[in-house]
């Protein structure tokens, strides 16, 4: 393996839970999938249609999300919304997201 190829890794396990938490954010306010992704997307948040959709359905499953169809358009759309237990949730892992970021800001530098 590349050390690009490593980075690539370890940035993508970094930002997996980073993607649950800017969901469970962005979905105070009503979204759907193909909304969410580029919204996702244009705050820095890369993603993918085949790693956000399952994550909304589990999310969903969990609690953590609520949903309802939009049929007043012509293409059916399935609307997300954040539940309470999903904004506890958030909130629960904002505090710990900075909490880390916090412990990892007092490490040593190394050059």
């Amino acid at each position: 393996m590349t050390e690009n190829e490593a980075l690539d890794t370890h940035l993508q396990e970094l930002r997996r839970g980073t993607v649950v938490l800017a969901c469970l954010k962005l979905l105070s306010e009503p979204g759907y999938g193909y909304g969410l992704l580029e919204e996702l997307s244009a705050r820095g948040f890369d993603t993918d249609a085949n790693t956000l959709y399952p994550l909304l359905r589990r999310l969903e499953k969990q609690g953590h999300l609520t949903s309802e169809w939009n049929t007043d358009e012509a293409r059916p759309r399935k609307f997300y919304r954040t539940s309470p237990a999903g904004s506890r949730l958030a909130a629960a892992l904002t505090d710990e997201f900075r909490a880390i970021a916090v412990a990892i800001d007092a490490l040593p530098e190394k050059d």
